[in-house]
């Protein structure tokens, strides 16, 4: 086993046991905790919705320093600590074998009326038997620990976790039961298979007494000699250290295929998580079926095992001569030759029931298979982890096909996305979502700039904080300024990404905080940007993006108020005051501001000085010419495509020589993107309902101009 360092242990344990001194002097605790932040000068993550923290439980406590934090700042909290509650034990320098909890759920409880009225007694209560539990071990303290487990993972926020937080407070005595742990210990070469049986019996949490069994079983294998690992702790080092390298793995085949996929070499293996929606059977008529067994399925059995067909060619050939020659049968070849070739372990799936209803989602676990004791034809099948079930609007109308990778479609994936998020939350095994990783090669190869303008982008930002895409309709700007969030992440992680829209009536009220009226009077409502800023102060190790829409259309010194200093780079952590509550504020430095406006505007004054001293700004273009369009206009290989866009960039040569237009009117090439194929009433939808409106709006006191363009754009695709 790698070597260990556990001098940890022993900090833990004695501020566990000072800890248990407060329990019936919580707001002192508070008190001092408020304090050790306010020595430390880091912000005091949230407690509780409004801040306002009036009680809390000491596993919540122990995740303030173990969460997803640099090892620098855990420890500058636990030096303050110790100070504050004179804790004796050495300061801890290495924290091997520490799990820690995710960012955005770090209590142990529920805030405000979400919460039960006993819910952090009944976690005091449990923390308290714990410890006599170990210093004592007789019956009546183990009778003691497992009512009192019983009781708290019965709470909304206490799931597997509960065992993260007793490892914590005695990391000797309990075993952490996370998923990483989990996976370590339920295979046969680190474990004996009377631990793994146990186990295996568990329909969900387990009770206290099955837990307090398997932590008995578990030390009874570590002193039987047989593995390297003797104790809690350095069970749970070496399973970290096994994920770690599986991880680094991963990481580097994916990096390798970056690298090379222009080439022509290919790891399927190894990839992102893709997202693919789905349908149960006509009208989702499997649904139920398929969601008690654990399982997607799709028909077509009768072309026999899937995985024995070397292409597409050969299954449409098969189609054919099962289904009839008439139809190229192309939507069912496609989607049998993923579903057995390219839907991979760890994707997500959408459940859809026909065009307007989401019903479900999961993740798939298995490989495909070919299961011929399936009825009506589903034979070919993978194992799923269903973690929904109910139903959701579709954002729009779905479309019809039995399967469809979605994955590069990512604002569709977002909203797919945000019917569950809530939910996330409910659950810490649903917060362990890897993102599909996002690199500036994929930047690249969705918006067309060449590499230098990327690279420059990124760097203004950087060092800005806020920059301001600007551009004529269309030239990409809410495209790019959200993928340009994802690359500099490095993942498309969109809880870490808030897009607003400003228009005239927008005020500091929407944005930072203000009173709103309730059943009974006014309440004091917090606006999206202080919330987003409140989120990214607690995440402060990770980028967050807060996106504004037609920026110049708002009146920005209303909207921000007196805090409109504290956007600038050199004032962030800088903290005022509210205007509505006695509270300090301060815009984080791990936040970046991206603003979009549209220059053909004609309804906007010059711009607030203000603003301009505030952001950089970036001028977005037509991208006709650049290589990233003519390669996606190549690929289509489509005449009436082509000689659209030569009109187009023709039309653009007469607006720029206008003298009541110019460059700022020209029009996008987003018009013109984000479709795998084009057909003719897409090209005269576009025409008709997109460009000619525009024009009419351009030249409103020009017919003669309005009516000469729109012949000539309908007759480049006749």
């Amino acid at each position: 086993m790698e070597k260990i360092n556990l001098n940890w242990t022993e900090f833990y344990i004695e501020f566990a046991t000072k800890l248990l001194t407060y329990k019936n002097d919580r707001p002192l605790l508070i008190e001092k905790i408020k304090r050790v932040y306010e020595v430390i000068n880091l912000p005091l993550p949230k407690l509780e919705q409004d801040h306002n923290v009036k009680d809390i439980d000491p596993f919540s406590i122990f995740a303030l320093f173990n969460k997803g934090i640099t090892d620098k700042n855990r420890i500058t909290i636990i030096k303050q600590l110790a100070k504050e509650f004179e804790i004796g034990a050495p300061i801890p320098k290495s924290f091997d074998g520490i799990p820690v909890v995710n960012n955005q759920s770090a209590t142990f409880y529920r805030f405000g009326d979400a919460r039960g009225e006993h819910d952090i007694d009944n976690l005091w209560n449990l923390f308290e038997a714990a410890i006599a539990f170990t210093d004592q071990s007789t019956n009546a303290h183990k009778s003691a620990f497992v009512n009192l487990f019983d009781i708290a993972v019965q709470q909304k926020q206490v799931k597997w976790n509960i065992t993260m937080g007793l490892y914590w407070i005695r990391p000797y005595h309990y075993v952490n039961l996370d998923k990483r742990n989990r996976e370590f210990i339920n295979d046969p070469e680190h474990m004996p298979k009377e631990v793994i049986s146990e186990i295996g019996k568990w329909k969900q949490l387990p009770t206290g007494e099955e837990y307090i069994q398997v932590c008995e079983l578990i030390l009874s294998a570590m002193n039987s000699g047989k593995y390297s690992y003797k104790s809690f702790p350095e069970l749970s080092f070496e399973a970290w250290v096994l994920t770690s390298e599986q991880q680094d793995k991963n990481s580097e085949a994916y990096n390798k295929k970056m690298l090379t996929r222009n080439h022509g070499l290919a790891d399927e293996e190894v990839r992102p998580v893709h997202f693919w929606i789905y349908a149960p059977g006509d009208n989702a008529s499997k649904w139920d079926e398929f969601y008690e067994a654990g399982i997607m399925a799709i028909g077509w059995g009768d072309l026999g095992d899937l995985s024995e067909y070397s292409s597409k060619s050969e299954m449409q050939i098969k189609m054919k001569e099962l289904y009839g020659q008439q139809s190229s049968h192309k939507n069912s070849v496609h989607a049998t030759w993923q579903f057995a070739n390219e839907i991979k372990k760890g994707d997500i799936i959408f459940v859809k029931k026909g065009i307007s209803l989401v019903i479900g989602r999961g993740i798939v676990t298995s490989d495909y298979d070919y299961d011929v004791d399936m009825e009506d034809y589903y034979n070919h099948v993978r194992s799923v982890e269903w973690t929904h079930k109910g139903q959701w609007q579709h954002p729009g109308n779905a479309n019809i096909k039995t399967l469809t990778d979605v994955t590069v479609y990512m604002e569709y994936v977002e909203k797919l996305n945000s019917l569950f998020v809530d939910t996330y939350r409910e659950d810490e095994e649903e917060q362990e979502i890897d993102f599909p990783l996002y690199t500036e090669q994929d930047f690249l190869s969705e918006v067309y700039i060449d590499q230098h303008q990327y690279r420059t982008v990124v760097n203004t930002l950087k060092k800005k904080k806020n920059i301001i895409l600007q551009g004529a309709p269309g030239v990409g700007k809410t495209f790019a300024a959200k993928r340009l969030a994802y690359s500099m992440m490095g993942v498309v992680d969109i809880n870490r990404v808030m897009m607003v829209q400003f228009h005239q009536s927008y005020s500091y009220e929407d944005f930072i905080m203000g009173f709103r009226p309730t059943g009974s009077g006014f309440e004091l409502k917090s606006g999206v940007f202080y919330e987003f800023c409140k989120k990214a102060e607690e995440d402060n190790e990770q980028r967050y993006f807060f996106i504004i829409d037609e920026i110049n259309r708002g009146n920005l010194s209303k909207i921000f108020g007196e805090l409109f200093m504290l956007i600038e780079s050199d004032k962030r952590g800088v903290e005022l005051g509210l205007v509505y509550r006695d509270e300090k504020f301060s815009v984080p430095k791990n936040l970046y501001l991206i603003g979009m406006m549209n220059t053909a505007d004609r309804s906007l004054a010059m711009l607030d000085y203000a603003l301009r001293r505030r952001f950089a700004f970036i001028e977005f273009e037509p991208a006709f010419q650049s290589e990233g369009f003519k390669t996606y206009q190549a690929d289509l290989n489509h005449s009436k495509f082509d000689r659209l866009i030569q009109c187009v960039e023709q039309l653009n040569q007469a607006i720029a020589s206008d003298e009541a237009l110019g460059d700022s009117f020209r029009i996008g090439h987003s018009y013109f993107c984000a479709q795998d194929s084009i057909d003719d009433s897409w090209l005269a939808s576009t025409v008709e309902y997109e460009l000619i409106p525009l024009l009419k709006e351009y030249w409103f006191d020009e017919p003669f101009k309005v009516s000469n363009w729109s012949n000539q754009l309908r007759s480049a695709i006749r």
